[in-house]
């Protein structure tokens, strides 16, 4: 019996030392431990079944994932940037939570609880979104690549669109259209990862107001052979940044357009075209592939 008592210790006291000795690792180096530099922190979130809380985020929202059928949630009609949140019953006991992601790249997430009147019915995510280096702590957003802009940061290509706005620099001298007192502009054009940036602008020299039905990227054959379909290659923008709608009589107005990398076939141009809502002062102008291979870098942009 002394024996058998004498091995169980010896055991119990090599298991404790071996415990003691551990590096932390679950399953000793399978797993390892997630630290709190690889953590986004939550934010905290009341909910209730009689009211709806409505989360305002800085760009249209994407994706939203809810952790328990005791919430409801969806888009706000109208609003492709708020999110409207209802308990789906009364007096729910257990936490939960809400992960989103919005089309800029950020991921928010949330700690989700029951409140009979909860203390914020109306929320604006931008106000919370913190520095981590700052603060010495991960931040509360962090970013994600969304497959249509080709691998690239969805930030980076909002800091880029933004920078070539703010320059306003005439790169491009020889292009554009004007008719009926419009005047239709290409600035710029700029080359990035597998994305092409247009710069453009709209000049309104009349009293009559401008406003913009919507603006097409197509690849046309230069010549048209009679009885011959016209081929078009339509290339639909990823971003646009300050897209122009309207633009006032005695005016200007510009937008930065992204659009995914290509080049134009020969015998082929590309047609820039921006149509007026209920008018007929329309306006296009042409690009050529000599034209997309000189793009500037984003290298010459002070991207911030």
């Amino acid at each position: 019996m002394k024996k058998i008592l004498m091995m169980f210790a010896l055991i119990m006291g090599a298991v404790a030392a071996y415990a003691q000795q551990s590096s932390g690792d679950y399953y000793e180096g399978l797993s390892r431990k997630i630290g709190f530099n690889q953590m986004i922190p939550p934010h905290g979130l009341e909910i209730t079944y009689d009211k709806t809380v409505h989360i305002i985020f800085p760009s249209p929202v994407r994706y939203v994932d809810l952790g328990s059928p005791n919430l409801i949630a969806g888009k706000a009609d109208g609003a492709e940037n708020v999110i409207r949140v209802k308990a789906t019953r009364k007096h729910f006991r257990s936490e939960t939570n809400m992960s989103v992601i919005t089309e800029d790249g950020n991921f928010y997430t949330f700690n989700v609880k029951y409140a009979d009147e909860p203390l914020l019915l109306n929320v604006e995510m931008c106000d919370f979104i913190h520095d981590g280096e700052s603060v010495n702590r991960p931040n509360n957003a962090m970013e994600i690549y969304l497959q249509e802009l080709a691998g690239e940061s969805p930030r980076l290509v909002r800091l880029i669109m933004k920078s070539v706005y703010r320059q306003d620099k005439r790169k491009v001298k020889h292009i554009g259209s004007k008719r009926f007192g419009v005047q239709y502009l290409l600035k710029g054009l700029y080359a990035h990862g597998e994305l092409l940036y247009f710069h453009t602008e709209v000049k309104n020299a009349t009293h009559v107001p401008f406003d913009v039905d919507f603006v097409t990227f197509k690849i046309v054959d230069k010549k048209i052979v009679k009885r011959t379909a016209m081929q078009e290659q339509i290339i639909y923008p990823l971003r646009a940044f300050n897209y122009v709608t309207r633009v006032d009589g005695k005016k200007n107005e510009r937008t930065v357009f992204a659009l995914p990398k290509f080049t134009i076939p020969d015998g082929k141009k590309l047609v820039v075209e921006m149509y007026e809502k209920q008018g007929g002062r329309h306006q296009s102008f042409e690009v050529e592939n000599e034209d997309l291979v000189r793009a500037g870098t984003v290298n010459e942009l002070k991207v911030r």
